[in-house]
């Protein structure tokens, strides 16, 4: 079909792909969690138009250039890992906030003032954007499913790229909506709100780790 080989493969594994837990799925719930459905959706906005970017530069061939040339590579991927520890540490810093205003109101009102200045968009693209192995893992993946001897490999590349821009779509507006109900226990429970932050910002700390420990 339209120069896809062997879609049913291709949708299954797809899924696995998608449900795998990473930074701009966990971003998002977070973001849904603290701001609801509408600033949910702003940021997973943001990771479909970091994912877009990141398809057409795999079918450009640019995944390939980074996978030939190390500096290249290193660049990419530490300039990945140092937004990850910084988003990391912004959300222990608010952890820690959040901790302190269980006593003192005047802290947690100065931590929602912090997050006003939040622009879930931008960050959420950033995210998505530096990801080397995000970028080499689209043309690995993508490359199988495309017919070489297909005339318009282009419209293949779209059709592989529409089904799992719909993937996303369905999977983070799942998170968003379990966050806008997580963050009624978290108005509730000033402790359950202040752990879940505590472990956001880990989790984040461990992607970082993880990117740069990447190999191309």
């Amino acid at each position: 079909m339209l120069g896809v080989i062997d879609l049913p493969t291709y949708l299954a594994g797809l899924v696995l792909i998608v449900l795998l837990p990473g930074p701009n799925s966990l971003y998002v719930l977070s973001v849904a969690a603290r701001k609801g459905v509408r600033t949910g959706y702003t940021a997973a906005a943001g990771v479909w138009c970091g994912d877009t970017v990141l398809m057409t530069l795999s079918a450009a061939g640019v995944a390939s250039l980074l996978q030939a040339n190390a500096v290249l590579f290193s660049i990419v991927k530490y300039a990945g890992a140092g937004y990850l520890t910084w988003l990391a540490v912004g959300m222990l810093r608010a952890a820690w906030a959040m901790w302190r205003a269980r006593r003192e109101p005047a802290v947690q009102s100065a931590e929602t003032e912090a997050e006003a200045g939040e622009r879930p968009f931008r960050r959420a693209l950033v995210i998505s954007l530096f990801n080397p192995k995000a970028i080499l893992f689209f043309v690995a993946f993508f490359v199988q499913f495309v017919d070489p001897g297909y005339a318009y490999p282009a419209l293949s590349f779209v059709v592989l790229g529409a089904f799992a821009q719909l993937a996303s779509f369905l999977y983070l507006t799942a998170l968003i909506f379990s966050g806008t109900r997580l963050s009624a226990a978290f108005r509730r429970r000033k402790r359950l709100s202040a752990g879940a932050t505590t472990a956001a910002g880990a989790l984040f700390l461990g992607f970082a780790v993880k990117l740069t420990l990447a190999s191309a």
